[in-house]
Parts: C-alpha cells; structure tokens; sequence
C-alpha cells in the first residue's frame, strides 16, 4: 500500500514472562473495514491496546494517517474513535448527557455536540432513551451508545473492540448497520472479533492472530480462496438407502470423498474439479430422485479451522 491509514510493523507487548504481541506487522489501506480475528488469548485486545494508546508498546511501530505515534497518542487523538469491549460511559449521567460530555473532551462547541449528541442517538435507535440514565441501559442499548459515543467527533479511524459480543440479535443488527453506514461515508474500521460469521459479512481484508503471531492476511476473496479442501458438491436425494447413494457414489467416483450430511443427504469433496451434472446422473442412474445439488462456497470458519491446523503441526 502506498499510503496505508494505519501502519504497524513489528509491534510487541510482554507482560511479564507472557509475550502476549510478537512481533505483528500490517496495514490498513484507507476506507477499508479491517478484521483482527483470532481466538479468546491470541492478542487481539492488547494489541488494539496498543494501537489506541492504552498501552504502551514494548517494541515496533505504530502510524496513523501518516503520522508516527508509537509513543505520543496526542498527534492522533482527533483522528480516532475508540470504542472498548467494556464501556466506559458514566452510569449515573443519561444517554445524550454522556455523548455530550464525550464531545466537550474533543473540544466540540456545545450547540455542534447537542446537534451530534440527538443524530446520534437517532441512528443507534435511542431517541427515546436519550434522558435516560446510562445505569439503566441494557448490554445491547449500552453498547450502541458506547459506539455513538466512540464517533462523536466524526473520526476518521474507529477502533472497535468486539463490538457484538454477548448482545442481542437486534442489537447486534443495529450495530452492524452502523458500522457499515460509517464506512461507507469514509471511516476506515479496525474491527476485532471471534464471530467468523460477522467478519465474513463486513470485512474487505481480514487478519488472522494466534498465540499472539499473524498467521495469515489477505482479502477476504483471497482468503476463500486458500481453502485447501478444495471443490464441495452437496447432494440431497429422495429414495431409501443413504448407504447405498455413498457407495454408489464412490464407485463412479473412487478419487472423491464423500461424508454423510444428515438423512437423503451427502457431500463430495475433492481438491479437483467436480462435474455436478456426472453425480446427479449417476444417483439418478442408481434409482434416486436427486432434490438440490449445488457447490458449497467455502467460508471463513473453514479456513481459520484449517490456518489453526496448520499452526498446531508446525
């Protein structure tokens, strides 16, 4: 990348004798929604921790927007949004009363973080709880006003610390919308999560940290792509017998592997080519109504299982 929006390379964090970062290089290119994955423990939020400025790096280097702040946040401050995986709003202030504070730390005049304070709320589906303490807030409607608060000031870069976790679905949705929506108006989005799923629907690149290590970055075409399992074919079939589709399956196809996928179902694996057209006549051929056959899109989960792999034989 020529200008990337946010730049690190070679960043480490030990606490005590635990190496929590070792070594983790990448960019974010500007306008890009970037997933940080990994399991609970791999270095995700120390590493965000870093990035924002609640902790300091022990090694390596950190830009944003071009600028270095490896050890000064100060240069930066106004170019980022933080929103944490624990909400740091007040309890005993309400919900507009904690967004405008939030925006007098910015420095935003009082008439610009009352008006921002109401559209935000807005958005997050909180008008009606604007007056109400933040005390009385449930995790979902917490969280979303944590995120509004995190945007106050109209960043150009948010950092977002699994931002869906142990929520509920409409929440979880409404959040998910806004994420998008800032992005599209041109917020670079640095998201953390374990939700495959979550970052398969919003990423355009995505990275992968085990034991506090990169294994993997790429976009998330490439990634799909790197499934080593190669070509799935899912075959559904009305007719007795699931035993004996199978072995007639293998039979006309004994370079193929094939595991059974619930009742009058089974999936053809291969690392080659599968004809759809040669298998549906062939169970047709063998006596069986054929029901969907179709290609199975390889997903994220699939190859975080398979990069996880791969790590614990190294």
């Amino acid at each position: 990348m020529i200008n990337p929006e946010i730049k690190v390379k070679g960043l480490s964090k030990s606490f005590g004798s635990v190496e929590a970062v070792k070594g983790v290089s990448f960019e974010v290119e500007k306008g890009d929604i970037f997933g940080f994955l990994g399991p609970n423990g791999a270095g995700k939020t120390t590493t965000i921790n870093m990035l924002t400025g609640l902790a300091r790096p022990d090694g390596g280097s950190i830009e944003l927007g071009g600028l270095d702040c490896t050890s000064d946040r100060k240069p930066v401050q106004h170019l980022i949004g933080v929103v944490p995986d624990e909400s740091s709003l007040y309890p005993e202030l309400t919900g507009i009363e904690n967004l405008c504070f939030c925006g007098a730390l910015y420095g935003m005049r009082k008439k610009e973080r009352i008006a921002r304070a109401k559209e935000l709320l807005d958005t997050v589906g909180l008008a009606d709880a604007a007056k109400r303490r933040f005390g009385g807030y449930s995790k979902g409607m917490g969280r979303r006003l944590t995120i509004a608060a995190g945007v106050i000031h109209k960043p150009s870069v948010l950092f977002l610390d699994e931002p869906t976790t142990g929520i509920d679905v409409v929440s979880a949705r409404t959040i998910r919308s806004m994420i998008r929506s800032l992005n599209e108006n041109g917020t670079t989005v640095f998201l953390t999560t374990h939700y495959l799923e979550e970052a398969e629907r919003l990423c355009d690149r995505v990275a992968f940290i085990r034991s506090g290590r990169i294994v993997l970055t790429d976009t998330m075409e490439g990634l799909l792509k790197k499934d080593r399992r190669g070509e799935a074919i899912l075959l559904r079939f009305d007719g007795e017998g699931d035993a004996l589709a199978e072995s007639i399956l293998r039979s006309a196809f004994p370079a193929v592997s094939f595991e059974p996928s619930g009742r009058g179902a089974v999936t053809a694996r291969s690392e080659t080519y599968l004809s759809v057209g040669a298998m549906v006549r062939t169970l047709e051929d063998g006596g069986f109504e054929v029901l969907e056959a179709r290609r199975i899109a390889s997903t994220l989960e699939d190859v975080f299982l398979q990069v996880a792999e791969m790590e614990e034989e190294r």
